[in-house]
């Protein structure tokens, strides 16, 4: 089992460290923010609830960054308005300098830039540093066509790619409702309405970030095998400029251990590169 620090104790820190306490799958969790007592306030609501919801997960809070250090993922939940220039990298860079090995979860809805920036300026490697919101903005999805098509969410399989809000791509090629094509399902009008939702769902709120956060975790434990939806710098080797945006991750102990992209059709691969591209 691995150690969690949680930066940021508002509504998704809290959120996070509570979810990940119910779940069971961590041995501590860290809920630091330098805000007073916010954090240890939290934490203390969240270890008198553990004898109600029947869990033992050790939370505690406090004020102090270096506590990140010896944790094995480090997630950046709630953050103060970012100052200008590189003021905004103040907590990246100090996760550097404190848990020089710690894998970093931007859990936020502006992870997106965090991680771009992250690689960029501060020379963090791609597999170390990565985004979990897009997951939340699938999860989303995935709801309404539940409820397009009278099915349950469990029974909805699908994938939201690119730069959300304005160039999110939805891949209907690869998704599935009960085991069936998405566009046998769905006619094509219906999936187009589908598809101009996804603007507004953004940003998720922080409940459902905390869930795709808890997820990515998971997946790093080894606890699901799942491919997630996430935030990752662009591969550089590949000789093109192009920038961080939504693509389905694989996750395990060192990271993101691969991007596993389906094959899809002209339509949503022009979509993406546009999405994509500087």
């Amino acid at each position: 089992m691995i150690d969690v620090a949680i930066v940021g104790a508002g509504e998704l820190g809290g959120s996070l460290a509570h979810v990940l306490a119910q779940r069971g799958f961590v041995r501590r969790i860290q809920l630091i923010d330098p805000a007073g007592q916010v954090a240890a306030g939290k934490a203390l609501d969240i270890m008198q609830t553990g004898p109600v919801q029947r869990f033992t997960t050790p939370v505690l809070g406090g004020t102090d960054l270096t506590r990140v250090s010896g944790a094995t993922v480090v997630v950046i939940a709630d953050q103060a308005k970012p100052q200008s220039g590189a003021d905004s990298l103040l907590p990246l860079r100090q996760i550097s300098e404190l848990a020089s090995r710690a894998l970093v979860l931007c859990a936020g809805a502006d992870g997106r830039t965090l991680v771009e920036r992250g690689v960029q300026e501060l020379h963090y490697r791609r597999e170390r540093l990565f985004g979990s919101a897009p997951e939340a903005l699938t999860a989303a999805m995935r709801a309404l066509v539940a409820l397009q098509t009278n099915s349950s969410v469990r029974d909805v399989a699908l994938t939201v790619l690119g730069v959300p809000p304005s160039q999110a791509v939805v891949n209907w090629d690869d998704a599935t409702v009960g085991g069936f094509a998405a566009r046998s399902v769905i006619d094509e009008p219906t999936l187009r309405k589908l598809t101009a939702q996804v603007g507004p769902l953004w940003p998720p709120g922080p409940h459902a970030l905390a869930h795709a956060a808890t997820e990515a975790i998971a997946a790093i434990c080894g606890v699901s095998r799942r491919t997630i939806s996430g935030f990752v710098a662009p591969d550089l080797s590949i000789g093109r400029r192009t920038r961080c945006a939504a693509l389905p991750l694989r996750l395990g102990p060192t990271g993101v251990t691969s991007v596993h992209l389906p094959t899809l059709s002209v339509a949503t691969q022009t979509a993406l590169d546009n999405a994509m591209l500087l």
